[in-house]
């Protein structure tokens, strides 16, 4: 399990290294943290500060091994849904976009 406890990320990059190895994120719902982190999916994503829920959803996710599995196989999915094979081309369309118009 992998916690980032931020105030803010506008993605948090470190959270999707640690989703590309299956580890379930535990993090804050601030910014855009949550594009890549789903709720009770592939982790948790608490309100900043919220110290309690934080540490509830980390012992109940490090208590249910099944659960653990199923939030690290959904991290791995979501992380691979970044992968620059699949970035690539979106980004190549969004110029060819904007440059044909």
């Amino acid at each position: 399990m992998f916690l980032l406890p931020s105030e803010s990320e506008s993605f948090g990059l470190v959270a999707l290294e640690a989703m590309s190895f299956g580890i379930p994120v535990i993090t804050t719902n601030s910014g855009g943290i949550t594009e890549l982190v789903k709720n009770s999916e592939t982790g948790y994503a608490c309100n900043v500060g919220d110290v309690v829920n934080m540490s509830r959803v980390s012992i109940d996710l490090l208590s249910d091994s099944d659960l653990y599995s199923e939030f690290s196989v959904n991290a791995y999915r979501r992380a691979k849904m970044y992968d620059i094979n699949e970035v690539i081309p979106l980004y190549e369309e969004c110029y060819v976009r904007v440059l044909n118009s």
